[in-house]
């Protein structure tokens, strides 16, 4: 799907990072099984050749949600609905793609996956210089940690059906126009599992 050459993947330095693929948030995608077996086939795809796989979900504790500041309008409003408590069952990892011995797991309490979490620490001690980004959404998670990768010089991916958005026309525009041109190199997933056995 990328129009310009893909750089190979080395595997002990790349992460594939399955963000937000929670029970509250895998039933509003379109076609959410399909797009699980679309993740689940690529996490064993870069587990198979000694890649890394890091896990991001959002949740808050009490004193989380209390921290919030009226500045931020998204999350006030997810603090006013008393929503994404940590321990709520929606805000778990979907089971069908849960964390095994060895992921990197994070919690989240922003919209992007590194700003509120040690996740670029961990990231970095295991030398990993290259990421693989699925999602939801594409407007949400993938999108604010895209550019936050982009900035701290990291070599990025995209799955362009490891994602969805609640507005199509956004996700085709990110995919189509705003990752490629931003630096990004998009990718489906089987353009990835040929990438691995390359690589």
């Amino acid at each position: 799907m990328s129009a310009t050459p893909l750089p190979a993947i080395v595997p002990e330095r790349t992460a594939l990072l399955a963000m937000d693929f929670q029970n509250g948030t895998v039933p509003r995608a379109p076609e959410p099984d399909a797009l699980i077996d679309r993740i689940k086939g690529a996490i064993a795809d870069v587990r198979a050749v000694g890649g890394t796989i890091g896990h991001v979900r959002a949740g808050f504790t009490e004193d989380e949600w209390a921290a919030v500041p009226e500045t931020n309008k998204h999350f006030t409003a997810v603090v006013a609905a008393k929503r994404l408590h940590h321990e709520d069952a929606l805000t778990q990892i979907d089971a069908r793609v849960a964390p095994e011995d060895g992921d990197i797991v994070v919690r989240k309490i922003r919209v992007g996956a590194g700003s509120t979490t040690d996740l670029h620490e961990q990231l970095g001690a295991r030398g990993i210089d290259t990421l693989i980004l699925a999602g939801l959404s594409t407007s949400g998670v993938v999108l604010s940690t895209f550019m936050d990768a982009i900035d701290r010089d990291y070599r990025v991916f995209i799955l362009s059906d490891g994602g969805a958005d609640l507005d199509p026309e956004v996700h085709r525009v990110l995919v189509e126009k705003v990752f490629p041109n931003r630096g990004g190199y998009v990718i489906d997933t089987a353009e990835l599992r040929e990438l691995l056995k390359s690589g």
